[in-house]
């Protein structure tokens, strides 16, 4: 593992913020394959330490929205990885008023507390670096144009602006050398999650819902486009921006796949391979008017080039979206079906 260096003696302390999570999990995952001492660190249920590892694992429980959680987790990091957002009710909370000082407390707050703990923390040597989990929306309307890290930003969301704005405290920290921060813009992920129900996200969702029977329903024609990112592709971007952390420090860097999926095709595969695997009809795709509580990136297409990511890391998605979904649908299909016969 190159880009870091450690204060004392012995391997690297890794701290993953939000290692219970979707993404947390494969990173987490990623990282026990290392020589570190890696910290997963959860707020519902505690991280469980990955199956195989070189890592030395520690899982511990926190609600880091509470104050002064944070200190006794990140004082000792060389590196920390820092994947929490507030999703209680989905990423749209942050739109609604009575989530919104929660939304901000965790999505910008928790950024602001990260960088005051690390520079009070100061110890000899390169400062730590910090990974962080942004979102390729946070640029805004592209007008057809792929994600490729230099369009301006306008962010169309209250959750996308909050995003943007801790992306800002992390490379306002880098400048003042405190930290060696690197975000990487991330688009929409899928895949299968290590405990049933974990999966997040739209090809979960349609899934679970083709699954019940029930229609999977479009905002206008579905022809919106979505980069869908695997989250074992995510979580391996994340190793590579790790092993590289100079040469990408105090920078943001989409990450994707290059291809733009239309929601009516991927809704349209989704049903198709639950019914494969069900013997049941394929349930009907409709499309209807985008509801009161649709913000505008919703019908904006997304298309990443993660050209120059992979230019200064080498990294690569391997998982092709088409069938990639059709995998992680079938799984899900299997995963959901065996739950269901549980007494």
């Amino acid at each position: 593992m190159t880009g870091h260096g450690t204060a004392g003696s012995g391997p690297p302390t890794v701290v993953v913020l939000g290692a219970s999570g979707f993404l947390g999990a494969a990173v987490t995952e990623v990282l026990a394959r290392r020589p570190v001492r890696l910290r997963a660190v959860g707020r519902h249920t505690e991280p469980r330490e990955p199956v195989r590892g070189a890592a030395r694992f520690e899982a511990r429980t926190a609600d880091l929205s509470a104050p002064g959680e944070l200190a006794g987790l990140v004082a000792d990091a060389d590196v920390v990885v820092h994947l929490v957002a507030h999703t209680d009710g989905g990423w749209r909370s942050a739109e609604r008023a009575e989530s919104a000082a929660a939304a901000e407390r965790v999505n910008v707050g928790l950024a602001e507390d990260l960088v005051a703990e690390l520079g009070a923390a100061r110890r000899p040597g390169p400062p730590p670096v910090v990974l962080f989990a942004g979102t390729t929306s946070q640029s805004g309307p592209t007008y057809g144009r792929p994600v490729d890290g230099t369009e301006r930003d306008r962010p169309l969301s209250a959750y996308c602006a909050q995003k943007l704005r801790a992306e800002q405290v992390l490379k306002q920290a880098t400048a003042d050398g405190l930290v060696r921060a690197v975000s990487l813009r991330l688009p929409t992920l899928y895949g299968l999650a290590p405990r049933p129900g974990g999966e997040r996200g739209v090809v979960a969702a349609m899934t679970r819902r083709a699954l019940a029977g029930q229609p999977l329903t479009l905002w206008n024609d579905g022809t919106v486009r979505r980069d869908l990112l695997h989250v074992r592709d995510a979580a391996a971007a994340f190793a590579a921006a790790l092993d590289h952390a100079d040469a990408l420090a105090g920078r943001h860097w989409p990450v994707g796949t290059g291809e733009g999926v239309a929601l009516a095709e991927l809704f349209t595969l989704i049903a198709w391979t639950v019914a494969e695997h069900t013997g049941e009809p394929s349930v009907p795709v409709r499309t209807e008017p985008p509801p009161d509580g649709a913000v505008g990136a919703d019908q904006e297409s997304v298309r990443v080039d993660p050209s120059a990511f992979h230019g200064r890391t080498g990294w690569r998605h391997a998982i092709r979206p088409r069938p990639g979904v059709r995998r992680t649908v079938a799984a899900l299909v299997t995963r959901e079906e065996h739950t269901s016969s549980l007494p």
